[in-house]
Parts: C-alpha cells; sequence; structure tokens
C-alpha cells in the first residue's frame, strides 16, 4: 500500500506558486493496478517521479513498506561516457547488489536488451531505441514491490515489445 497525507508539489513561476498538485490524499491498495490520466503539461510524470523518489514533494509524506521502482523504461539518466554494462554496474552499487547479483544482472541485461558489442560500448553512441533496450532491461533485473511506469512502454521491435510484455507481467505477477 501506498499513502500520501496531504501532497503537494509547486514551481515558482513568475515569481508566484504554479501547484501541480496540492494537498492530495490517496491510498493505492496492495495488488491493484493504477492510471494517471491527464493532457501534456498537467503533472503526471512530476507525480510518478516523486512517488519513485527521483523528484520530491514541497510537503506532504508518502508512507510504504513496499519497494518502489524508478520509472521503467527512464533512459534519460544513464551516464553517456560509460558503458551501458559500466551503468548496470553503477545502478547495482547504488542498489546494494552483492557482487553475485552485479553480476547475474549484468548478464541478464546484456541478454535480455540484445544490445550485443554495444553493451561494451559508451552509451552515446547508442541510438534512443538501444538506450531504451538498455533501460527497460535494466528496470527487470531488479525486484521492486511497485512498478511505476511512466508513458506506455513502446520498445523496440514487435518480437522485443512482446519480449517486454511477457517480462512485464510476470513481474506484476510477483509484485504487491
Amino acid at each position: 500500500m501506498i499513502r500520501l497525507n496531504k501532497l503537494t508539489k509547486y514551481y515558482h513561476v513568475a515569481g508566484e506558486k504554479k501547484y501541480i498538485f496540492k494537498d492530495v490524499d490517496m491510498t493505492i491498495p496492495d495488488k491493484k493496478s493504477v492510471g494517471v490520466l491527464g493532457l501534456n503539461g498537467q503533472g503526471k510524470s512530476t507525480f510518478i517521479n516523486i512517488l519513485g523518489g527521483s523528484d520530491y514533494p514541497n510537503s506532504g509524506s508518502i508512507t510504504t513498506s513496499k519497494s518502489i521502482s524508478w520509472p521503467l523504461g527512464l533512459s534519460g539518466s544513464f551516464q553517456s561516457s560509460l558503458t551501458g554494462k559500466d551503468n548496470v554496474k553503477f545502478v547495482c552499487r547504488i542498489n546494494s547488489a552483492t557482487r553475485s547479483e552485479m553480476i547475474k544482472k549484468i548478464d541478464f541485461v546484456k541478454d535480455f536488451s540484445e544490445l550485443g558489442d554495444y553493451f561494451d560500448m559508451p552509451i552515446n553512441t547508442y541510438s534512443s531505441g538501444m538506450k531504451s533496450r538498455l533501460s527497460f532491461a535494466l528496470s527487470m533485473a531488479f525486484d521492486f514491490d511497485i512498478y511505476l511506469i511512466d508513458e506506455i512502454l513502446s520498445v523496440g521491435d514487435k518480437n522485443f515489445r512482446e519480449k517486454c510484455k511477457i517480462k512485464m507481467q510476470q513481474k506484476i505477477e510477483k509484485s504487491s
């Protein structure tokens, strides 16, 4: 379960507070899929980033005992001068993976992403599709109780999308 208590997010625009959302109270129960709908620029990504811990509310709180993923498929967070493999190692380290877990995750990401030799090349040599494949594979290498998806997952060609769909369904079945 995720409990939001008086969650508020705003930005200062032209000297005034522009509220993205204000005093949101909500309980998201376990084993439920929840969608956040709205037009572009209405705060959906901001909301998801706050739930995932990559942004912070101005006030209010989020309470949960569950592990929450970063937004799946988020490829803008890679260090572009590092290889795909080194980016995976970095994420493993900040998520306290043991050496043996790291090796398994590296192998999984390399295999699942289907990047071949590019996995050992710097991210700045990747196409946007390759970055998306790496990002999704990295997201699937970790087990979370709750998965956040920002935008529809449309990674790669038809076969790769089907592979992603199957893997995501497996993760959902195991998660809270």
